[in-house]
C-alpha cells in the first residue's frame, strides 16, 4: 500500500517537473518575442513585450516551486555526504534520520508562515504593482503548497530510510 501510494506521489511529482518544463518553455518564448520585437520592427506590433521581465521573474519562481519537490525524490538537491561516508554506518544512519527530521520541521514551518502570509495578503487586498498589476497572494500562494508537498516527500524519505538498510541512504542520491 505505501509502495503503490509512494509510487503515485512520485508521478504527481514528475507532473510537477513537466508543468515546471512547459514554464520554462514558454518563458524562453516570451523572451525571444520581447527580444525580436524590440530589435525588428513589425508593423502593428508593440516595441517588445514590457511586461516580459515580470512575467519572466515569476516563471522562473514558478520553475523552481514546481520542480522543487521532484528534485528531491530524485535526490538532484544540494546533498554533502562526506562526513556521512567516513562515520560508522549506524550512526550515519541515525544523523540521516536526524537530517529528514530537520527537513521535516523546517518544511511545515515554511508552509505554515507561506499559508499566513499568502492569506493575510488575500485578506488585505494588497497588490504588486509593476508593469502589471497584479494580486500578491498569487505569488505567494505557491509556497505553501510546494512546502507541504516537501514535506510528504519528506515523509517518504523516512519510510525509505527506515526500510533500507542501517547507514547513509543510498536511494535519492546522485552520484554525479
Amino acid at each position: 500500500m505505501s509502495q503503490r501510494l509512494s509510487h503515485r506521489y512520485g508521478q504527481l511529482l514528475a507532473a510537477l517537473a513537466l508543468l515546471g518544463c512547459a514554464i520554462l518553455m514558454a518563458m524562453m518564448c516570451i523572451i525571444v518575442g520581447d527580444v525580436l520585437l524590440r530589435n525588428v520592427p513589425i508593423p502593428g506590433l508593440p516595441r517588445g513585450l514590457a511586461w516580459s521581465n515580470e512575467i519572466s521573474e515569476l516563471m522562473l519562481y514558478l520553475i523552481t516551486m514546481c520542480v522543487a519537490p521532484w528534485l528531491l525524490r530524485q535526490g538532484k538537491h544540494i546533498r554533502v555526504d562526506i562526513l556521512l561516508q567516513a562515520i560508522p554506518r549506524v550512526l550515519a544512519w541515525r544523523l540521516e534520520w536526524v537530517s529528514d527530521l530537520l527537513g521535516l520541521v523546517v518544511c511545515c514551518v515554511i508552509a505554515w508562515y507561506g499559508a499566513q502570509a499568502a492569506w493575510s495578503s488575500y485578506s488585505s487586498g494588497a497588490v504588486n504593482i509593476k508593469t502589471l498589476v497584479t494580486p500578491e497572494w498569487w505569488a505567494l500562494a505557491p509556497l505553501p503548497l510546494v512546502f507541504v508537498l516537501l514535506a510528504i516527500e519528506m515523509v517518504f524519505r523516512m519510510m525509505r530510510l527506515y526500510a533500507g538498510e542501517r547507514g547513509p541512504r543510498h536511494d535519492a542520491v546522485s552520484a554525479a
